[in-house]
């Protein structure tokens, strides 16, 4: 049993379920032995991987099925977790509050092990010691009281329509603030703009610069409930028009690309991406190494980008250039300042990205206190991708601004924004 070939996916897929590192581990180690203990009942050795996870899935339900009977009714914990992730301030959290405070306790507690534990309706079944036609009657219908009383508490608001961008990227102002930045709750995919919640779409679009002109046009929606491995997330389709040639799948245009993705209490991430090609559906998923994570993953075992924003002291501003304390996985809140656009003004913590999509790349992304991106950057370090582009980047661009990090220059390639702010 070549059990080492498989710790990869073995260890991704058990981390991605149980968000405690120790607990993780423990739990990897289990599952190691039980696979040992039961190597003779595996008929297809070729059916191994599949196998072994499979364990591991049982060991994380195990896992939640102690936490759970620790629990009297969570429902503190729920509205804890639903109303920390509203994205309309105040008002939203209070609608969400509101709602779970007239379920009644059978109905809470009902939504938080489904929606929330992850757990299946079968595990909740043994769980509450009732039949499982009883958990799908329960779980329908507080599903539906819970519509009811939401849309009532928030007052028949509508859902988010996408509005279209203009061809040419919109004059903006951004005016440093010598304000401390504000912790923000960020829960939109990184690189990608959207929240992973049902309901949710928009549309956002790229301008290269000096021109200002418009490039790339994505449009996103989500479509429903996904599970990639056992793990639930939300099915989302991306249609990109206009896209560049790294993006383009075989020289499509437009590009309709389909993602899986995750929003948890502490963590935003891509589990899946498909995409069709000479007519062939293409899938791939956190569990396939490399080949998925140098593409759609982000940080250490893609465990996604984090939610709770704050300054960390990974990134620095010396008033003439950033700099870094690190060389991998850094994201960090770098600043306040006032972003106007559109006749409006923003207050934003500036976000910095060094090297996580690849090495000389930097982004400056300016959120505001509800999340949401009000501007992104793009800045190529200027010796970036030279091979392919003959020139160093300030002769490509030489009008274009220009930054400092860790003593290089990097060059603003594209600017990006949202729908949002329309």
């Amino acid at each position: 049993m070549n059990l080492e070939k498989y710790l990869p996916a073995l260890d991704r897929f058990v981390k991605f379920q149980v968000r405690n590192r120790q607990d993780a581990e423990d739990i990897v180690q289990e599952t190691c032995a039980a696979a040992y203990e039961k190597q003779d009942t595996l008929r297809d050795p070729a059916l191994f991987q599949a196998w072994i996870l499979q364990i591991a899935r049982n060991k994380c339900l195990d896992y939640y099925r102690k936490q759970a009977r620790r629990m009297e009714l969570p429902i503190e914990a729920l509205e804890e977790r639903v109303t920390d992730a509203g994205l309309s301030g105040r008002t939203e959290r209070m609608a969400v509050r509101d709602t779970l405070t007239r379920l009644g306790s059978t109905e809470a507690q009902i939504l938080y092990l489904y929606y929330f534990r992850d757990l299946p309706q079968d595990e909740i079944a043994r769980m509450l010691a009732i039949p499982l036609g009883t958990v799908k009657s329960r779980l329908h219908y507080a599903r539906q009281r819970f519509r009811s009383l939401y849309a009532e508490a928030r007052e028949m608001k509508g859902e988010t329509i996408m509005k279209k961008l203009p061809e040419i990227m919109p004059e903006y102002t951004i005016i440093p603030s010598s304000a401390a930045p504000f912790p923000v709750r960020w829960e939109e995919i990184m690189g990608w703009f959207l929240v992973p919640k049902l309901g949710e779409k928009l549309s956002w679009a790229m301008y290269d610069f000096p021109e200002r002109r418009r490039t790339e046009l994505c449009e996103m929606e989500v479509l429903g409930p996904a599970e990639v491995h056992g793990i639930r997330g939300v099915e989302i389709r991306s249609m990109e028009y206009d896209p560049m040639d790294c993006n383009s799948a075989g020289g499509q245009n437009p590009v309709e690309r389909h993602l899986i993705a995750q929003l948890t209490d502490r963590y935003c991430r891509l589990l899946a991406h498909c995409v069709t090609e000479d007519g062939v559906r293409r899938y791939s998923t956190f569990l396939d190494g490399d080949s998925f994570l140098n593409n759609w993953g982000f940080g250490p075992d893609n465990c996604g980008n984090e939610v709770e924003l704050h300054p960390k002291g990974d990134i620095l501003w010396d008033g003439t250039q950033y700099r870094t304390t690190r060389k991998t996985f850094l994201l960090d809140v770098v600043g306040r300042a006032e972003v106007r656009i559109c006749g409006k003004a923003y207050d934003c913590v500036k976000v910095v990205d060094c090297y996580t999509y690849q090495d000389g790349v930097v982004s400056e992304q300016y959120l505001d206190k509800a999340g949401r991106t009000i501007l992104w950057r793009r800045f190529n370090r200027d010796d970036w991708n030279q091979e392919r582009w003959g020139k160093p980047w300030h002769e490509l661009l030489p009008e274009n601004e220009r930054i400092t990090v860790d003593g290089m220059s990097y060059v603003n390639w594209y600017d990006c924004i949202t729908d949002y702010i329309l």
